[in-house]
């Protein structure tokens, strides 16, 4: 009997490979209409990019990710007529060419699904029918109008800098996101752990594509490409 493979282990949900959800904060969105006030700026386990405490008129908190240049005591508003301000959330439409943009809605209304991560942003280009925007991986984008962003880039650019001088605290620090630190190779491994195991040489023995239709034990190495929709 062969072994199960690292990617059914994760799929079971075992708390080795589970991401520790009691320490997250809440899930972020794009915010309701008002006035915020920039309460606090915090650290949240699974993140790079801080977040921001917003506080409404009426008391109530919420949170948000944190641009660059916000402070404690800043006011951001969120509505179909703010003023194109950093840290102000409105719809594409009404933000002009040449700004940077993150926590941008694939659909008005869905709530923020691009350029969350830390010192990301997308640029807007044009507008017509549909707003044009180049995202992070230069790729042009279309969106509609009536989507909403926040101006600015998300804060915390210097993350991916920070020198680890121990393997111990890259292990950590991954395993707050429910990271792997390391990753063996399939052919490195001895026949009974992986399909691509074993042999006198280290050599996959045999082709490394592989069905989508396979069973998950079988599904390693270079999966068959997704069918074009029509």
């Amino acid at each position: 009997m062969g072994k199960r493979i690292v990617a059914q282990r994760r799929g079971k949900g075992s708390l080795t490979y589970r991401s520790p959800s009691h320490r997250h904060v809440s899930s972020i969105s794009s915010l309701r209409d008002g006035t915020f006030k920039i309460a606090d700026i915090i650290h949240a386990p699974g993140r790079n990019a801080p977040l921001l405490v917003l506080e409404s008129s009426v008391g109530e908190r919420t949170y948000g990710i944190a641009f660059n240049g916000a402070a404690v005591g800043m006011s951001v508003v969120s509505s179909q007529d703010a003023s194109p301000e950093v840290g102000n959330t409105l719809p594409l439409g009404k933000i002009p060419d040449g700004t940077s943009v993150y926590n941008i809605e694939n659909r008005p209304g869905e709530g923020g699904k691009f350029c969350r991560t830390a010192g990301s942003s997308a640029l807007i280009v044009t507008h017509g029918s549909h707003v044009t925007l180049k995202m992070p991986s230069g790729e042009m984008k279309l969106f509609d109008p009536r989507c909403r962003a926040t101006i600015g880039k998300v804060a915390g650019s210097g993350a991916k800098d920070i020198v680890v001088l121990k393997a111990g605290y890259k292990v950590r620090m991954l395993k707050s996101k429910a990271k792997r630190p390391y990753s063996v190779r399939g052919v490195a491994m001895n026949a009974v752990n992986h399909p691509h195991g074993g042999g006198n040489h280290q050599h996959v023995g045999g082709p490394n594509t592989v069905s989508r239709n396979a069973p998950p034990g079988k599904k390693v190495g270079r999966l068959s490409p997704k069918r074009r929709k029509r």
